[in-house]
């Protein structure tokens, strides 16, 4: 075997939350390159069907599925189509997520709810849901989209942090109880990126401090991160789990500015 082979997802069914925008669209299109058939999930089934499109259009037999993941029945009827669609999933990709800026004292009670469940709980019960499939089959992998706010304190987002924070928790307990049953459960720590999420929400000096805080002194392009997420779920990353990948031209690195 050519050691590239490793890196393929030919034959694999990837179901990815948050596909339909931002990083989940991107890793969705990006799986679909490497072989995998791709089943993307978001709240607008708009976009679902746009990014559905683009994966058809490359000769895949592909569908997706709008749903508010945060709605317990409608996650369970995502997997229960995806698995009846796919013949069973090899790899889950959580990278559905939303923010709000602000001062931690002026956050409400609903917009701190409101993220968790979007960012955390609704991640929880995705691996949990997925994993229950995975390890009757003795095989899968998952991938957390996380982010550099679980590995910082990062001022004026607050539940976002607290929600990111508990992404990498989760993701390493898992890969932990899950280690000797055949699936692998990691995370991508991506550093900034401007997409839907983030472009209208960042104040120009926050964008710049961005910026002068990452050595490579750019933002990152969202095909960047694809290969980090094709390498967590396939075969040549067999021996990780645990791990978060920072995607972050050097933030994480760096000392003193």
């Amino acid at each position: 075997m050519h050691a590239l082979d490793n890196f393929a997802l030919t034959g694999k069914a990837a179901l990815v939350l948050g596909g339909s925008d931002g990083i989940g669209r991107q890793i969705a299109l990006g799986m679909a390159q490497a072989g995998a058939r791709v089943f993307p999930v978001g709240r607008s089934a708009a976009k679902v069907e746009a990014v559905a499109a683009e994966l058809r259009a490359t000769g895949q037999d592909s569908g997706g599925y709008a749903a508010d993941l945060t709605r317990p029945e409608e996650m369970d009827r995502v997997f229960a189509d995806a698995i009846a669609a796919s013949g069973g999933l090899d790899i889950l990709v959580n990278s559905q997520g939303i923010t709000i800026l602000k001062p931690a004292e002026e956050v409400t009670r609903a917009d701190f709810d409101a993220i968790l469940a979007t960012n955390l709980t609704s991640v929880f019960f995705a691996c949990t849901t997925a994993g229950r499939h995975m390890l009757g089959r003795g095989d899968g992998a998952i991938v957390n989209i996380a982010s550099l706010a679980a590995e910082r304190g990062m001022p004026l987002s607050s539940p976002y942090t607290v929600s990111k924070h508990g992404v990498l928790g989760l993701t390493r307990t898992l890969a932990i109880e899950w280690a000797t049953r055949g699936v692998r459960v990691n995370a991508i720590s991506p550093g900034f990126f401007m997409t839907a999420l983030n472009r209208e929400k960042m104040r120009p000096e926050r964008k710049q401090a961005a910026l002068r805080r990452t050595p490579m002194a750019r933002f990152g392009e969202l095909e960047e991160l694809v290969g980090a997420a094709i390498y967590l779920a396939s075969p040549a990353a067999r021996f990780v789990t645990g791990q978060a990948i920072a995607v972050d031209g050097g933030f994480l690195a760096a000392g003193l500015d």
